[in-house]
Formats: structure tokens, sequence, C-alpha cells
């Protein structure tokens, strides 16, 4: 569980001289924000223990650590907005809406799940939270995400779109094409880059020939951003500025989040390519949830009893999702051929 920086509340006065989050949002909203990072925390940790017990089969990728990216990408954006995510991307999700009783479903591979149990952890979806799709593929959703953002255009509806991707995907060919087709064509579409450091077991400085992924976007002549990615409000306060300038019909940018994820790549990365004091430093010192917490508390918009009235709250909604994936059936095997094609066979 999160432990939490001791902080003294302070006598904040006009909102106006607090950081973005905190002079934008009204305080039930950026409640909600911690609700929902709690929630996405101890959603993965929720499953990595029921993978742990044999629950859940195949892999999964979880971002604990990454929270305030999810969270902060997705607070500006209207409930019609789109995003699309990635095979880390538990916390797009859920941040988007999603039912973690649905997710918990898909994940334990039943009928009730967002993808009837065919998809898994790196595949969930729900169109009707704007969610098109998390991706196995590395990159595999930026494209899509231009296309939803020429619809969007097209249909002249004021739709943004979101795409989340990692580190390794800005050296994939679809970064480069997409990019310049949603430059040229002036889309309402925002990049978003969770770098954490690492694609796979590989460090981006090995991998990559720029310091700052978001350094590319000057070769397409959009904006470029790097923010804290642990840091909510730098991360709300730089998708809110990009978001605007895609309605105005100025087209995409692209926002670097740094930030870090605390566990391996997948369930069976040994992390033998990172120390254990690179990982603790992040784990300890950095964790997006325990400032996030920290700067609530002082700037005066929540106390610990209502913290731990959230986490009390977050427990049962767990408990209750993963009861849920237990005991709902399993995908009937004669259905095994359904929702392959438009048409049933």
């Amino acid at each position: 569980m999160v432990q939490a920086k001791k902080v003294e509340p302070q006598d904040t006065g006009d909102r106006h001289n607090l950081p973005y989050a905190f002079r934008t949002y009204s305080p039930d909203q950026l409640k909600e924000a911690l609700h929902k990072m709690y929630l996405i925390r101890r959603f993965e940790e929720g499953a990595e223990e029921s993978y742990t017990r044999g629950l859940i089969h195949g892999t999964m990728h979880l971002s604990i650590g990454q929270e305030a990216s999810a969270m902060g990408s997705c607070l500006p954006l209207n409930d019609d907005d789109m995003i699309t995510s990635t095979h880390r991307g538990h916390g797009h999700c859920i941040a988007k809406g999603a039912d973690v009783k649905r997710m918990f479903a898909e994940f334990f591979g039943k009928e009730t799940g967002y993808c009837k149990g065919r998809g898994g952890s790196m595949h969930i979806a729900d169109v009707s939270k704007g969610n098109l799709g998390a991706n196995g593929i590395v990159g595999g959703g930026i494209p899509i995400a231009v296309g939803a953002a020429l619809s969007a255009k097209k249909q002249k509806n004021g739709k943004v779109v979101v795409s989340f991707f990692g580190d390794g995907a800005n050296n994939e060919g679809a970064f480069h094409e997409a990019l310049n087709m949603a430059s040229v064509w002036k889309l309402p579409v925002v990049f978003v880059c969770e770098n954490n450091g690492y694609g796979m077991s590989t460090s981006t400085k090995r991998s990559t020939a720029v310091a700052n992924v978001a350094d590319r976007a000057s070769a397409y002549n959009m904006p470029g951003v790097i923010v804290d990615g642990n840091n909510l409000s730098e991360v709300a306060e730089a998708v809110s500025e990009a978001t605007q300038r895609a309605r105005r019909g100025d087209g995409p940018t692209l926002i670097e989040n740094k930030t870090y994820r605390i566990r391996g790549h997948s369930k069976s990365d040994r992390n033998r390519y990172r120390t254990k004091e690179e990982i603790e430093h992040w784990q300890n010192d950095r964790d997006p949830i325990a400032h996030f917490e920290a700067d609530l508390k002082a700037y005066g918009f929540i106390d610990d009893a209502e913290i731990e009235a959230i986490r009390a709250e977050v427990e049962k909604e767990i408990a209750e999702a993963i009861e849920f994936a237990k005991n709902s059936p399993a995908p009937d095997l004669t259905n095994l051929t359904r929702d392959v094609y438009t048409d049933d066979i």
C-alpha cells in the first residue's frame, strides 16, 4: 500500500497561486482523481496476487508507479473524448472510467469480461467510455488514434483523441508515419509517450538516439512537451493545453511523461538489468500517489479521515470485483468461433 508523505496543512488563500490541477479542478474532482489512482494501484496489485494464485493465465504488464501519467492525462478529457492504449494499459482504462469488475472478469477469462474473456490483460476496450482499446502490438494504437482523430475532424464533433504509448514505440515506423500525417492534416490528437526508461530490458539511452522523445516533435512541426510524469498536476496541465490546441484546429502535440515502472516488463521479468537502489528510489521517493496525496493535504483539500475512507472504498471495490470475476461463467465452447468475423460462423 502507498505510504503517504508527512506534511503540514497550509493556508492556501487564493487558489490562483496553486499548481494547475489545484486551481483548476474542484475538491470533489481532485478527490476522485486520488480515488482512481488508488484504484489503479490496488487493481494491479490484486491482479498480481491473482496471477500468483493461478487465477490468471498468460502474462501481464503492470504500470505500478505510473498512475499520475494515466490519471493526469485523462483528467482534462471530456466523457466522449477517446483514447488508445498499450499492453501496459490498465491504468488508462480505469482513468477513462472502466468497470474493474469487468476488467477482472476479462483477466480471469470469463464471459462477463470486456472482451468475453478472449482479450485478456492487453486488450481491454470500452467504446462507450471512449476507450478504443489497449493493444499488444508496440505502437499499434498510434495509427488507430490518428484514424479516430481524422473521423472526428470530418464529423466536426469537437472530440479529441489521446494516444498512449511507451518509449519503445517511438522507434517504430508507425509512430513517425502517424505523427507526420496528423500534423499535415492538423488532426485533433494528442500523443502521450510514457517514457519509463526501459523498453523491455533495454534502457532508452541504448535504444534511442535523441535524449528526449519529445525532441522528435520538431521534425513534424508540432509542439513537443516534457513533463514529470509522476506529477499529476504537470501532466494534466500539459494535456489540457494540448487538447485545447487540438480543439481549436491547430493540430497535434507530442507529450513525453517521464515516469518509471516499479515492476518488471512483464511477470517473467527478473529485473536483472536494474539496480535495487534505482527501483527503491522511485518506489520510496517518487511515488506519484504519495506525492499527490501529500499535495492535497498540504493545500487543504483533504484530511486523513477522508483518505482512509477512500482507501477503504477502494479495498471494497477490488474485493467485490475479484469475487465477481471468480463467480462469473466461463465462455461456452460452442461460441468459440463467435466475435471473430463481423458475421457469426
